[in-house]
């Protein structure tokens, strides 16, 4: 049967990667073949930290989301009187988010997994999905099948959507045991500004644009009361 030029082909969707059962929180199948490359992908934090060994990292992208810093912290870059704002992945048809897929293969597999539920699922709130990772390089050609960490609606720490003004307002405030807030979102516009230069990533721009523009209107306010301070105060009577 010959196929229609006019009918895009329709492929089928990637089976489950042999070390994934749906069954398990991260993700890691008793008994798998350790020998079955895994990659991982990173979109937040693991971007410039990831926090396990790996074989060989990628930049690239998945389609069909959109990044936002709509999920809390109360442990990494918050704490439970300040949450911090940390980004999860939204389903958002023709949006795309750039990253890095690391490949971790043998015993960093199981190393890298017991880490990240840790870090992610049990610390973050965040559930596993599989993903098409495309990567950066040209003569990339097919996509490659990839673990991600996505914060949903239905777990406690789940903020939800505000203006980016607030957001850069609540960032700055933060600070948890991995270190500032403000250190995470000048981190992951770094690397979208120095590694995906032709991507555009409106929602974490517009907040880094907001903190940068709060921030002198702090260091004033302070200032001024040092110099408040500073001044001997006159004596009533």
């Amino acid at each position: 049967m010959k196929r229609d030029p006019q009918r895009p082909e329709e492929r089928p969707e990637p089976p489950p990667h042999p070390l994934l059962s749906p069954s398990s929180p991260s993700g890691q199948a008793e008994g798998a073949e350790l020998a079955a490359p895994l990659w991982i992908f990173g979109y937040g934090s693991l971007v410039w930290r990831p926090g396990f060994e790996f074989t060989s990292r990628k930049v690239g992208f998945i389609r069909g989301y959109s990044r936002r810093f709509w999920q809390g912290d109360t442990f990494h870059r918050g704490s439970e009187k300040t949450p911090g704002r940390v980004v999860t992945l939204l389903e958002d048809r023709g949006a795309c988010t750039w990253g890095v897929a690391y490949e971790v293969r043998g015993e960093q597999i199981a190393a890298s997994l017991e880490y990240l539920n840790m870090r992610e699922a049990v610390l973050g709130g965040y559930d596993t999905k599989l993903v098409k990772f495309h990567p950066q390089e040209k003569d990339a050609e097919e996509p490659i099948l990839a673990l991600v960490y996505i914060a949903t609606p239905q777990n406690p720490s789940y903020l939800g959507p505000a203006s980016e003004e607030d957001i850069a307002a609540q960032i700055i405030v933060s600070s948890g045991c991995a270190g500032h807030n403000i250190e995470y979102l000048l981190r992951l516009a770094d690397f979208m500004r120095y590694f995906c230069p032709q991507a555009e990533d409106k929602h974490l721009f517009s907040i880094e644009e907001a903190l940068i523009s709060i921030l002198p209107c702090l260091y004033y306010t302070e200032e001024s009361l040092e110099e408040t301070a500073s001044v001997p105060q006159k004596s009533k009577g």
